[in-house]
């Protein structure tokens, strides 16, 4: 097992929480789930991607984390994920909805109606299930914390979700702050992870990030995963 250095006690911020992180064997959900350990944090691993979410259990150690099979776009997968952090850990503090797809890049309009309804039953369906199982739990405890992740691809058959996403966290919001919870959402622009550089069809992450540096806002400025975890840490 790789070893795995923690900050000094006075640097963690999440000592004594307990986090679950849908898509988080790879990419950002990855990163903010190494962030989150070093943090202090219990975290709870959700993915499809079995191989890559056993890895990083084994990397991170199995006294901080546990995986767990999940589909968020199959209410039952994330009810027992919620029901098994619960089981392992006691409790859940933290909701951090990443799981998402973007498909396959698509030229035309025309092509859109194949792919959208999977694109929005995870995205936005799935949004939906991790909401409702972590409010479950979370609202007989109260001032808990719910992370909602939007992600920013502009294709005709992701641009509705973005909307969607938005909008949905700024309702739940005012829904669930009655009880303590508080629910953000973090909306980065492009970085080249597996699931961007799979729907954009581009094969080689430095030509994916020389074009997102010269897209982006901050013109030469390069966005990474471990920038988005400090975001949503924070």
């Amino acid at each position: 097992m790789a070893s795995y250095s923690l900050p000094s006690p006075i640097a963690k911020r999440l000592e004594g929480k307990v986090a679950l992180i849908t898509g988080g064997a790879s990419g950002i959900g990855a990163a903010t789930a190494r962030l989150f350990v070093q943090h202090g944090a219990k975290v709870t691993i959700a993915d499809i991607q079995d191989n890559l979410g056993t890895s990083l259990v084994q990397e991170i150690g199995n006294e901080h984390t546990i995986f767990i099979h999940c589909n968020v776009a199959v209410e039952s997968d994330v009810q027992n994920v919620v029901d098994a952090t619960i089981a392992k850990f006691g409790k859940l503090d933290i909701m951090f909805q990443y799981a998402g797809i973007g498909g396959k890049s698509i030229s035309s309009i025309l092509d859109v109606v194949r792919i959208i309804k999977t694109v929005f039953d995870v995205n936005i369906v799935g949004a939906f299930f991790c909401a409702k199982h972590a409010a479950r739990v979370m609202i007989p405890f109260k001032k808990r914390f719910h992370y909602l992740h939007s992600k920013l691809l502009s294709r005709t058959h992701i641009l509705h979700q973005k909307g969607a996403v938005l909008g949905f966290s700024k309702n739940i919001g005012v829904e669930l702050g009655k009880y303590g919870i508080k629910v953000n959402c973090v909306s980065p622009h492009y970085i080249s992870t597996p699931l961007v550089l799979n729907a954009l069809g581009i094969a080689e992450r430095e030509i994916a990030e020389k074009w997102f540096a010269a897209g982006g806002n901050l013109k030469g400025a390069l966005l990474d995963e471990e920038e988005v975890a400090k975001a949503v840490l924070s």
